[in-house]
């Protein structure tokens, strides 16, 4: 998000020499980004970019902080001024007002009502500061609660005390199908994720963190309001605002969960600008619902940390009074250990050491490390990764040099391509959030995904061989809560060339890694499909990885004779004449002790010609030896 804030404003909070273009330019350097700087008047406009972790720097005095501690690292001198807010004093208990929050849906809430409000034009400071940010003025009463939100980086709100009749506001989940119009007159149709504030009677007067209703608004005729802060949860905020289509600019600064800390020195600050600017008095308690204040973190660095992650070494005293100047305290320094505590407007994005680090990094000026490659550091991985690592890619080096191409594709696939594939939809996990039908459910297979890859290429080259590793995603029932699904890698191969050529590129790759398969062996052969001219097929990599042998069995060679001996079968077809397939022949053929392989000669007309390779590690055999074992098959 970006903000915009004036000089003359910044200066109410920082006693500072600087330049208007000497702070956006050491502030850009080593902070908030200041995009632009625009002459106004006898002022200066700073656009600032906040990033959404930094929701502190959105404010007058978030920006002052930073500005104070980075100017001074520069050279220039600056001051944090010291600005007391009184807090509210005479509390005249006049009129009722009760707030109830039973659900704790607001992590805090403060509130109080001013009475004797006199509605007028803001003083012309007010004005030209609103103005010149970009807020329009319309009134002191509306002005004085935007103004204490761009100065303080905190949404508050007021509503008409009398509009409101009952003198209550009741923190509550919306019903389904409630309603509520808010102040810029439209009508929003809310559901049980909402939060508002009823008056007691269920009629809603306020869009918690987002927008006030109309018919709680403050008009000309106000004479007493009802001054409301309240710190909510962020992601209740984001869903709302977005859900009903409002981005207010108290919806931004709330889903960035703003710091709780600060609703009560808002409301100070509000109750003292009514006082002065609208002669208004406190006419009821001070109410602070607080369900869970903010306990102090804090974070240990050891000082040999900050060297090691930033490449450069700075001494302990330069570190330790950048991040005290950034409102870290120091709790403790004892064996080479520093312990801070973290400011609560700080206390969302710092959680580790590495945090504390960047802020001492950012300050010091990543332009003054020298731009020097840290040394290689070997991480050692669990087996299960490194093997994982090592067979993929020796496998995708493989199958390039076999002349195939992979593809990488979404883990997602459609409805469409799951039904095309003869898989069943209600077997996969589907996405509940799922921004396109295309990638609706998570895989099971990887061939639905390289089949439309085949059939998107077609035309494009006569030739297609295509191979993905990836994972796919087995459903896990648990028969109670939803479980996370069993995530396991396959290798998928297709080509649209034919039988033999991919039954060969799937035997080169368990030759490839010792794998032995076929008959006589445990290990089965990958089921090939064939569709439309298209063969698949789709392995488990972890099969491959436990199966394979990275340096081949040895097999010594014996000193006997090889006998050789052709034969020619004739595949008819019919399994009770002749052997219909290979595979027949080669799993009656290893029946024989002395077998020692099988060779292809021709395959023609289905008339099958196989070399056999007959020997014995203890003797020599004879050739009518062979011959019978031959004539068994």
């Amino acid at each position: 998000m970006n903000i915009k804030i004036t000089h003359n404003w910044l200066l109410e909070y920082l006693d500072t020499k600087a330049t208007p273009e000497e702070i956006q330019k050491y502030l850009s350097l080593c902070g908030p980004s200041v995009e632009s700087i625009t002459k106004s008047g006898d002022d200066y406009i700073y656009d600032i970019e906040v990033t959404s972790n930094r929701i502190d720097t959105a404010s007058v005095i978030g920006i002052a902080r930073e500005a104070n501690v980075i100017l001074n690292r520069f050279g220039i001198n600056s001051k944090l001024k010291n600005v007391i807010i009184p807090k509210p004093t005479n509390l005249k208990k006049l009129l009722p007002l009760k707030i109830t929050d039973d659900e704790k849906l607001c992590f805090r809430v403060v509130s109080v009502v001013m009475d004797n409000v006199i509605t007028k034009n803001s003083p012309q400071y007010i004005k030209d500061r609103l103005e010149a940010i970009g807020i329009r003025s319309l009134n002191n009463i509306i002005d004085i609660t935007n103004y204490v939100m761009i100065e303080y980086g905190h949404p508050t709100h007021v509503m008409d005390y009398d509009r409101i009749k009952t003198g209550k506001l009741i923190i509550r989940r919306a019903k389904k199908g409630e309603t509520s119009v808010t102040l810029d007159g439209k009508k929003h149709n809310l559901s049980e994720q909402d939060v508002i504030a009823d008056d007691g009677t269920g009629r809603i007067v306020d869009l918690l963190g987002i927008m006030g209703c109309e018919n709680s608004v403050v008009t000309p005729d106000t004479k007493r309001v009802i001054l409301f802060i309240e710190s909510n949860n962020p992601h209740v905020i984001r869903n709302t605002s977005m859900k009903l289509g409002i981005r207010t600019v108290a919806a931004t600064y709330d889903d960035k969960q703003v710091d709780s800390e600060l609703t009560g020195i808002a409301l100070n600050r509000l109750i003292q600008l009514f006082e002065e600017l609208a002669e208004a008095k406190i006419a009821s308690k001070l109410i602070d619902i607080y369900h869970e204040p903010k306990k102090n973190k804090s974070v240990s660095i050891e000082e040999s940390d900050i060297g090691k992650l930033m490449g450069i070494k700075i001494p302990k005293k330069e570190s330790v009074e950048i991040l005290s100047n950034l409102g870290f305290k120091l709790l403790s320094d004892k064996n080479q250990t520093l312990m801070f505590q973290v400011p609560s407007y700080r206390s969302h994005d710092i959680d580790i050491k590495e945090d504390l680090i960047e802020e001492v990094a950012r300050v010091y000026g990543y332009q003054n490390i020298p731009s020097v490659l840290q040394p290689a550091v070997y991480v050692e991985q669990p087996k299960e990764m490194e093997d994982l690592f090592i067979f993929q890619n020796k496998i995708k080096l493989f199958l390039k040099h076999l002349g195939l191409n992979e593809v990488i594709n979404y883990s997602m696939i459609s409805k469409n391509m799951i039904e095309d594939s003869g898989l069943k939809v209600e077997d996969h996990l589907r996405l509940s959030n799922s921004i396109s039908e295309d990638i609706e459910y998570l895989r099971i297979s990887l061939l639905p995904s390289l089949t439309k890859n085949m059939e998107e290429n077609k035309g494009r080259r006569e030739t297609l061989k295509l191979f993905e590793i990836g994972k796919i995603y087995i459903p896990v029932e648990t028969g109670h809560a939803p479980s996370l699904p069993t995530e396991t890698y396959r290798l998928g191969i297709a080509v649209n060339t034919d039988y033999a050529d991919f039954k060969g590129i799937v035997e080169a790759v368990y030759r490839e890694l010792n794998i032995v398969v076929g008959a006589g062996r445990d290990l089965p052969f990958p089921e090939i499909i064939e569709k439309l001219g298209i063969f698949t097929t789709e392995i488990d990599l972890q099969f491959l990885i436990d199966n394979c042998q990275l340096v081949p069995k040895y097999i010594p060679i014996h000193p006997y004779a090889i006998i050789k001996l052709d034969k020619t079968f004739n595949l008819t077809g019919d399994s009770r004449i002749a052997p219909t397939t290979y595979a027949e022949i080669e799993q009656k053929a290893f029946k024989s002790k002395l077998l020692q392989k099988i060779e292809v000669i021709t395959l023609y007309q289905n008339k099958l010609t196989l070399r056999f390779y007959y020997s014995s590690p203890d003797r020599n055999i004879t050739e009518e030896e062979a011959k019978k074992e031959l004539e068994k098959i």
